[in-house]
């Protein structure tokens, strides 16, 4: 190619570049868009938003374009153009219109890493379907007759281990729980043996990669990543040719309780699609609970008037077992656990273990005289409603008691509630519509029996100073070091 040549192929180049930046503003500006800027081309302001800051804050650059575009603005994230949103209204409406006027979107990188039958990224009859046999599983009689006893059960297989005076990782502690429920209650696999070690290695590295960027290069957390997502899928599908050969055989399965039994007696599920089930509930029901376990032993450590108020409930509820001869909890007792709910709705509201959600129009919707075009993405960012103090008073602090249903003053021994003030209308940690989390009772009960064990038995403190950080997933840098010291209580 001579001279002249690569001169007219560089400006036709340039040229068709420049016409499609006009088309594309054309096409903008037919729309009234919130106001904001795109940022840089295809990586836009991505990089300014997932800047790590305090999960107890909205971040330095959500706080920046809040308060100079307002609570909707515009954007370029995850390489596509974007309406973002911390008005709760708009979040409130986005959730009630699920597969009408929204639809689940997720970057491609995490469809990659969690499986396209990933219940995370599904969407319309398939995910109904997926959600169906989780709720099915996790239903509320089973949640009272076998998952409370199980759960009790983890809970102190943990805590009997701790060490007095010695430092230990409360966040690691938290993850250790909740792993070892999960694979439990999933695939049957007891704690400390060889096979859920094993597993639980490759799933660490497995979840380093799923909140890493992704990279798919030589030695990145991402590729990693992959290579533990393709050991941990032939190790359930291992476990899934072992049952079907025992169906096959007549031979009693001792198993048949657990999810993966449940899913191959009672689903029409392909192999591919239960082994992406499988994972995608092992990375939701692991993950999320330990962040939200650790968060409160964080949040009550520095609120001892919450954890004196927890004790009188709970050592209510442990001295009339003690009068009955029971020693295990039963649902009557988690019934009485009232402010300890209160403590979870807080942690859950202060932490926001979710901080957002990724959506996309599927119609062309006008909101507050506001366009969103058929095809952008929506960020309803659940963070900033939990943290709006027009809906909190103090946002930013940790007052459980603001969940009573009389909002009344500490100390109160009124009921506590979810719904008991108008702003608990946007208090979502769970998400909400088609899409609320099918496990979101399961996380519920494991912090309140996690939380009736701890109190009861130990007290604790930072041995390091430590907070939680979002990155966006929530995380404590130093992993929440703690000292503790036993006690007994009855």
């Amino acid at each position: 190619m001579s001279d002249s040549d690569h001169i007219l192929f560089l400006l036709s180049s340039i040229f068709t570049m420049l016409l499609i930046f006009i088309l594309i503003k054309r096409k903008q500006s037919r729309f009234n868009l919130p106001p904001g800027k795109m940022g840089w081309p295809f990586i836009g302001e991505t990089i300014g938003y997932l800047k790590p800051y305090s999960a107890t804050s909205i971040g330095e650059f959500m706080e920046h374009h809040v308060s100079r575009y307002g609570k909707i603005y515009k954007s370029n994230l995850f390489g596509e153009p974007t309406i973002v949103s911390a008005d709760a209204g708009l979040n409130r409406y986005i959730l009630q219109n699920e597969g009408k006027l929204f639809e689940c979107s997720y970057p491609r990188s995490i469809g990659g890493i969690l499986g396209k039958w990933s219940m995370l990224v599904l969407v319309g009859d398939m995910h109904r379907d997926m959600r169906i046999i989780s709720l099915n599983f996790l239903s509320h009689a089973r949640l009272r007759s076998h998952l409370l006893r199980e759960v009790e059960k983890h809970t102190l297989l943990v805590l009997s281990s701790w060490k007095e005076n010695s430092v230990f990782s409360a966040q690691d502690e938290a993850k250790k729980f909740t792993f070892n429920l999960m694979a439990k209650h999933i695939m049957s696999l007891d704690p400390g043996k060889p096979e859920t070690e094993q597993l639980k290695k490759e799933y660490v590295t497995f979840m380093k990669g799923v909140v890493s960027p992704p990279l798919n290069l030589p030695g990145s957390a991402y590729r990693k990543a992959l290579k533990s997502r393709s050991i941990i899928l032939k190790f359930i599908e291992r476990k899934m040719e072992e049952r079907v050969r025992k169906m096959k055989e007549g031979e009693k399965d001792t198993e048949q309780d657990d999810l993966l039994g449940w899913v191959l007696k009672h689903s029409n599920l392909s192999t591919e699609q239960i082994l992406d089930l499988v994972l995608s509930l092992l990375f939701a029901g692991h993950e999320t609970s330990s962040v939200a376990i650790a968060l409160s032993i964080y949040f009550l450590q520095g609120c001892p008037e919450a954890i004196q108020q927890l004790k009188e409930e709970h050592l209510e509820i442990a001295r009339a077992k003690k009068r009955s001869g029971e020693m295990e909890l039963n649902w009557e007792d988690y019934k009485k656990m009232e402010f300890t709910q209160c403590v979870i709705s807080e942690t859950l509201r202060l932490g926001n273990v979710v901080r957002f959600l990724h959506r996309k129009a599927l119609k062309h919707v006008r909101y507050k005289g506001y366009d969103i075009p058929r095809g952008w993405k929506v960020l309803p960012v659940i963070a900033a409603v939990h943290l709006d103090s027009s809906l909190f008073d103090q946002p930013q602090h940790f007052n459980p008691w603001r969940w009573q249903q009389n909002n009344g003053s500490r100390g109160s021994a009124s009921a506590c509630s979810s719904t008991s003030t108008t702003a608990n209308n946007h208090f979502v940690p769970f998400g909400g519509g088609p899409r609320l989390c099918a496990g979101s009772e399961l996380a519920k009960l494991e912090m309140a029996v996690f939380i009736h064990h701890l109190v009861l038995n130990f007290q604790w403190e930072l041995a390091e100073a430590d907070q939680a950080f979002a990155f966006p997933f929530v995380d404590f840098p130093k992993g929440l070091p703690i000292t503790i010291q036993r006690r007994s209580l009855i």
